[in-house]
């Protein structure tokens, strides 16, 4: 059987030096990705036009207005061919330089696993920039975009990230979608990602409202009956005692997100695909305490293939 094949899909907007730090290490990959697709989403800062320029066989979508990231990586897997699609952001790049060989051999060997995640050494965190041991690989439940790869197949066959939410939450909701089908998300950690995480186009309380919105949303689709009413008082209420930790500031913006979730309630409710609930109850349980053999995993959700 032939190894898989890899893409690299990357969204950016208005980060050229950020871009073209990661473009030069993808370029000294080796081997290098079969495909390489790039989203300008709304850049004004000459990206697409450097890309034209250096990277000539990359694929370019180009949107005249953004999009949101979750957009922009929807139509980057769509246009991908590849197998295993890797996502990184613009400002992330693998460690090692024979990251495609080894993500190869990861599907290769795992065909339950429809997501990999890999740690990441990033500024957010400087501690993991020298940590020499990132623990053992496991069954996990969540992943971030960023660092993570995808088994094409299996994306295609399921719902896939939700476009409304724009930014964030994507990865659980997806994450809960794979479970219920039966796949794995594995995090690997023979595997790293160097994130510089800049902070430009960044701003804190908008990302905190959009997570809390999109948990919100998440879980009226996901969450079964009768525990779901219980379980969105319980995230909001963590939310809301988050935003009291950051400061009164925070505090008095909570009330947007509320909005924000309940005028997309009834959109969310329209979409509604609750997982059963041992898959619920099982992910809530992995977020906690991951799982390192297959056969915990197979164990736990009775549908390892």
């Amino acid at each position: 059987m032939s190894d898989p094949t890899c893409a690299i899909i990357i969204a950016t907007h208005n980060r050229l030096p950020e871009l073209r730090r990661t473009l030069e290490v993808v370029a000294a990959l080796a081997p290098p990705p079969d495909e390489v697709l790039l989203c300008a989403d709304g850049c004004d800062d000459g990206t697409a036009q450097y890309v034209r320029d250096h990277c000539p066989r990359a694929k370019l979508i180009e949107h005249t207005q953004p999009h949101g990231s979750i957009r922009s990586r929807i139509e980057l897997m769509h246009a991908a061919a590849s197998d295993i699609v890797i996502s990184l952001d613009d400002d992330s790049h693998p460690v090692e330089s024979d990251f495609i060989a080894r993500v190869r051999e990861l599907f290769a060997a795992k065909p339950h696993v429809a997501v990999a995640s890999f740690p990441q050494r990033t500024d957010e965190f400087p501690e993991t920039l020298t940590t020499p041991d990132f623990g053992p690989s496991r069954y996990v439940g969540n992943y971030v975009n960023a660092a993570a790869a995808f088994r094409r197949s299996v994306y295609m066959g399921l719902e896939g990230w939700p476009p409304e939410f724009e930014h964030a939450y994507d990865e659980p909701d997806y994450t809960l979608q794979c479970l219920a089908a039966g796949y794995a998300v594995y995090y690997d950690t023979g595997i790293a990602i160097r994130h510089h995480f800049t902070s430009l186009k960044r701003n804190e309380i908008r990302t905190h409202h959009r997570h809390a919105r999109n948990e919100q949303w998440c879980l009226w689709r996901r969450c079964p009956a009768p525990g779901v009413l219980a379980v969105s008082l319980y995230r909001a209420l963590s939310q809301l005692n988050y935003a009291r930790k950051r400061g009164p500031a925070w505090l008095a913006r909570e009330p947007r997100w509320w909005l924000m979730a309940l005028r997309g309630l009834p959109a969310a409710l329209r979409k509604r695909r609750p997982v059963p609930a041992r898959v619920y109850r099982q992910w809530l349980r992995l977020i906690r305490h991951p799982l390192v053999s297959a056969e915990e995993w197979q164990r736990a959700f009775g549908r390892g293939r």
